[in-house]
């Protein structure tokens, strides 16, 4: 399963409608993970094949999504994201947990491991 583009109507609709309360309810199905990116960053062009890898790697157990900062302003201001790439990982019964930074794929894997399974 490819990465999916995430606008703000489809996080609001798959993984957290936050105009109907502050507490996070995760809707997912699965541990999710959110990559913030814009076209113009270089360390986000680094992660991009690595998270479209896991994406195949964990199709059936992990949904990996993209929100590009420059269209969806909004989700971006939401999170606070400052720096990019900042990826968010969601897992199912916990809060979700957000890191900066471009990540080598070895340790996106262990969080995915030891933290959304």
């Amino acid at each position: 399963m490819p990465t999916v583009n995430l606008t703000k109507e489809l996080f609001q609709s798959d993984v957290f409608d936050y105009t109907k309360g502050e507490e996070w309810n995760f809707k997912g199905t699965q541990p999710a993970i959110i990559d913030f990116y814009a076209d113009w960053c270089g360390p986000c062009k680094m992660v991009a094949p690595i998270l479209e890898e896991l994406s195949d790697e964990y199709k059936d157990k992990v949904t990996i999504y993209k929100v590009n900062t420059e269209i969806e302003q909004e989700l971006s201001a939401m999170f606070g994201i400052r720096s990019i790439p900042s990826i968010l990982f969601i897992p199912m019964d916990k809060q979700p947990m957000m890191q900066a930074g471009a990540l080598p794929k070895n340790a996106l894997k262990d969080i995915i491991e030891k933290e959304l399974m």
